[in-house]
């Protein structure tokens, strides 16, 4: 994947947006020092780069119910790129899984879930990860405190 060098203005209409999705072409343009038309090119810009990928509004977790967070790390019975792509098809049709990731070490798959409470966290394992085939081992481990949790990438010039 190319890397893509970023100005200091650049990098400053990044953190705007990473703060605030929501501004105005206008405001964000105040806010980094340019006028509306420059600025407006410079986001067309990094979203045609694809710098920016898509715009997004982030929900409550709590305020919705979803008050469990749980890790759950995965073990297939075979590493193959047949069951991979099987498993991976399938834990993206699940809508509590909020994170999923191929991993090193001791599991195969490390994804994050967000559920309402344990009958919900239990019928999702019950019902439909040990349902996805090749799938032999399932270890949960609650978060008791979310301490940090961020979306903002760090964004640097490279200049």
């Amino acid at each position: 994947m190319a890397r893509h060098e970023l100005d200091e203005i650049d990098v400053r209409i990044l953190e705007e947006l990473q703060r605030d999705g929501c501004l105005t072409n206008v405001e964000l343009a105040s806010r980094v020092n340019l006028s509306p038309s420059p600025c407006l090119a410079r986001v067309r810009a990094l979203e045609a780069r694809g710098v920016i990928k898509q715009r997004v509004t982030l929900l409550s977790a709590e305020q919705l119910g979803l008050n469990v967070n749980v890790f759950i790390q995965i073990s297939l019975d075979k590493q193959v790129r047949d069951s991979l792509d099987t498993f991976e098809r399938a834990i993206r049709c699940l809508p509590n899984v909020m994170e999923c990731y191929l991993m090193s070490g001791d599991a195969d798959y490390l994804i994050r879930v967000l559920v309402r409470d344990v009958q919900a966290l239990e019928r999702l394992i019950v019902d439909q990860l040990t349902r996805i085939p090749a799938v032999s081992n399932i270890r949960s481990s609650f978060a008791l405190k979310q301490v940090m949790y961020g979306t903002a990438l760090p964004v640097t010039s490279r200049r």
